[in-house]
């Protein structure tokens, strides 16, 4: 892919996007964007007085609607409930709905419903959210769900006798790593489904190499220590991305005419640490479709939420 950047976005203008996570990195960076092309763009996140703020910096940007705001919690169903009801109030379509906020390696914790923080944050609060949008994306002519993903995928591995680290030692990154693949396992099998449903729906996944977001030191900083949150910073400053460099994959993905669905995009450099989109491929266990509907069917589960896909015919 020749150094596509955001001024190669398609004008958006008619098009209204949802971005989660979006007071800050690459949530922030894509609502930027989006919102500069002509795009209705819809920042969520659960900080109100970030909320604001990024809202306004990203309404200087506007060329079309200008930028809303909506109160998600993704750790709290009643919260993702909650704003998909706001949502589908103030819309009448959706066409992209960006899954792009996240957690990584924090302490353990759980959320509001008692799931393991990394796991309810990064995969089923989006789960979630994403059925409960359903028929306003379903409104949309060729609607897209983006699910950002991470390099850090490759490392997982789904503990099914144990999803929610309720035994043994907790390590944050194995529950990161499995929270990336299930982002994965979701992503690919959410496209299988929409098209037997017989929807217009593309389904693809993005990552974004290794960006200079706050994702790093969140953790850290959690845990009070100062000596890991210096060499976060440090890693960031020496070999990271900038965060609008690592967004541009999942904006390729998000309004690229020649998308398709069951696709995943990173940057193109060595390792894929950094560079500009282009196709990358998937760990075979984030391809493996028995553990994918697995998955689905324990998210169901968990969440008490199911898709109401069209009848067929």
């Amino acid at each position: 892919m020749a150094r596509w950047s955001t001024s190669d976005i398609p004008d958006q203008t008619g098009r209204t996007v949802l971005v989660t996570g979006a007071t800050s990195g690459l949530g922030l960076r894509s609502a930027e964007a989006l919102a500069g092309r002509g795009a209705r763009v819809l920042l969520a996140g659960r900080n109100p007085d970030k909320l604001a703020t990024s809202l306004e910096q990203v309404r200087g940007g506007a060329t079309g609607a200008a930028p809303e705001g909506v109160a998600l919690d993704l750790t709290d169903l009643g919260s993702v409930r909650a704003a998909a009801d706001e949502i589908g109030d103030r819309v009448e379509h959706l066409d992209v709905l960006m899954n792009n906020a996240g957690v990584m390696a924090v302490p353990k914790g759980v959320t509001a419903d008692g799931f393991e923080s990394q796991l309810g944050t990064n995969h089923l609060g989006h789960f979630a959210l994403t059925a409960h949008l359903l028929p306003a994306l379903l409104h949309a002519p060729v609607p897209r769900v983006v699910s950002t993903s991470s390099i850090a995928h490759r490392t997982g591995r789904m503990r099914w006798d144990d999803l929610q680290w309720e035994r043994g030692r907790y390590s944050r990154w194995a529950a990161y790593g499995q929270s990336k693949l299930a982002n994965l396992l979701f992503a690919f099998e959410l496209d299988r489904r929409a098209g037997r449903a017989g929807t217009a729906l593309c389904s693809v996944a993005a990552h974004p190499g290794y960006a200079d977001t706050h994702l790093q030191r969140v953790g850290p900083e959690l845990e009070g220590n100062r000596v890991k949150e210096a060499f976060f910073s440090l890693g960031n400053l020496l070999i990271a991305q900038s965060d609008a460099q690592g967004a541009l994959p999942q904006l390729y993905a998000a309004t690229m005419p020649d998308v398709a669905g069951g696709e995943y995009w990173g940057p193109d450099g060595p390792g894929e640490v950094r560079g500009h989109p282009k196709r990358v491929g998937a760990s075979g266990r984030a391809t493996d479709e028995a553990d994918a509907a697995r998955l689905w069917a324990v998210s169901e589960e968990l969440t008490g939420v199911t898709f109401d896909w069209p009848a067929p015919g």
